[in-house]
């Protein structure tokens, strides 16, 4: 496979020709903020967060599903970037009820983490303080629509790692939610597997093992990439 040389942050890095920016960034241990990315999973550019700048460009690309070039110049953390990740981030949070105190994942949360690593200490916006149900009526997991931030990471995990398809995401806008098959309590589900992996996959406290209290939810991502890894090198096939 043919090799591509672009910079990235005055940096020369060498990539795949099928490699994206985001992948070539981090190959280079340079650090591009993401929520909705996760390795193991096909990227879809919702969150925007990592969004950079391409020399020749006047508009910002998503680096999860930009691939590299020849020649690229790529910047990612200039000061227009910055303006527009804490303005996402506080509209992530102003949208929904993210109270960290009292969360499972307090801790252990990807908001959470990019919040502080963004130097958000309040929000500008007009918290919308949405009355949004709690799903506890599957037996393992529950699904608080307070904290989902919309990534489609557990769609995604269910439809082509799973297989199940029963995740889905119902409505627009400020509207949309996560569903489960035919917007039936979860615990009504007749193709769920309860196999979890959209727990792991979540980047927020909005999926959880029922049981977790405040700071307990933990995860491991790595799961979900070994099993995509494995399928992929057909290490379970005999």
């Amino acid at each position: 496979m043919a090799a591509k040389t672009l910079t990235i942050d005055g940096q020369m890095v060498g990539a795949a020709e099928d490699q994206t920016i985001l992948e070539a960034a981090r190959d280079a241990g340079i650090p591009i903020p993401t929520l909705c990315h996760l390795d193991g999973l096909d990227s879809v550019g919702a969150c925007r967060l990592c969004l950079v700048e391409i020399a020749g460009s006047h508009k910002l690309q998503p680096a999860c599903v930009t691939v590299v070039a020849e020649g690229m110049e790529v910047r990612t953390n200039t000061e227009r970037l910055q303006k527009y990740r804490r303005l996402i981030l506080e509209l992530l949070l102003a949208e929904r009820n993210h109270i960290c105190s009292v969360c499972v994942a307090n801790g252990h949360c990807e908001l959470q983490r990019l919040a502080a690593a963004h130097g958000i200490d309040h929000v500008r916006y007009g918290y919308q303080c949405p009355k949004l149900e709690v799903d506890v009526t599957h037996p393992i997991f529950g699904l608080d629509h307070s904290r989902c931030v919309l990534c489609m990471r557990c769609v995604r995990v269910c439809w082509y790692i799973e297989g199940a398809g029963t995740k889905n995401v119902s409505g627009r806008g400020s509207g949309s939610r996560i569903i489960d098959d035919l917007c039936q309590p979860w615990g009504e589900s007749e193709t769920c597997t309860s196999c979890g992996k959209c727990v792991h996959a979540c980047p927020t406290g909005a999926l959880f093992y029922k049981g977790a209290t405040v700071a307990e939810m933990e995860r491991d991502r790595g799961k979900l990439e070994f099993i995509v890894r494995a399928r992929e090198k057909k290490q379970w096939i005999v």
